[in-house]
């Protein structure tokens, strides 16, 4: 037994007191994992936690996750767009398969898709003949956010549209141009 600030600290109360300090911890966002790098979300889904670039601006969101060679397990992308309308991704300089989930303005999924590689643009090809002939995956129905994962996991997660997918929304809007 340890005595503190004049009273005695007991092993049952020690295990009290740090469960309801675990607890409190587990509770406030400053204890929800590591500390999220500048220009990243924490968001669940299908009860993961992953850690998505945002893409807030006009210039990220066409870029996009176009040039990369590999998605990290738990990484990907959200996109914020800023007002909610049908939208269609394409898989333009994209070297490796790439999982989408439309959301709508309250994180609802409105759609999904896995987009397998296309054919990288040829040498004689112009610039416009290559994106009309890109697959085009739409949301189907208003979406202001779309999250981009690593290929394949839709089928891990098991994610049903309809299904809410919690984020940031106040925060979003905010930063979104």
């Amino acid at each position: 037994m340890a005595e503190t600030w004049g009273w005695t600290m007991t092993p049952s109360l020690a295990c009290v007191m740090g469960a309801t300090l675990l607890g409190a911890c587990v509770a406030s966002q400053g204890c929800s994992g590591p500390e999220v790098p500048e220009g990243h979300e924490r968001v669940e889904i299908g009860g993961r936690t992953f850690v998505l670039e945002l893409a807030a601006d006009e210039e990220k969101r066409t870029l996009g996750l176009g040039g990369r060679d590999h998605i990290p397990e738990n990484g990907g992308m959200l996109f914020s767009f800023p007002d909610a309308q049908i939208r269609q991704f394409v898989m333009r300089d994209c070297l490796i398969p790439i999982d989408i989930i439309f959301l709508d303005s309250d994180g609802r999924i409105v759609s999904k898709h896995h987009m397998p590689v296309e054919e990288p643009r040829r040498a004689d090809e112009s610039a416009r003949e290559y994106e009309m002939r890109l697959k085009r995956y739409s949301s189907r129905f208003n979406a202001r956010y779309a999250i981009e994962i690593r290929g394949g996991l839709l089928e891990e997660l098991d994610l049903q549209v309809g299904e809410q997918i919690r984020l940031d929304t106040q925060r979003l809007v905010e930063i979104t141009r």
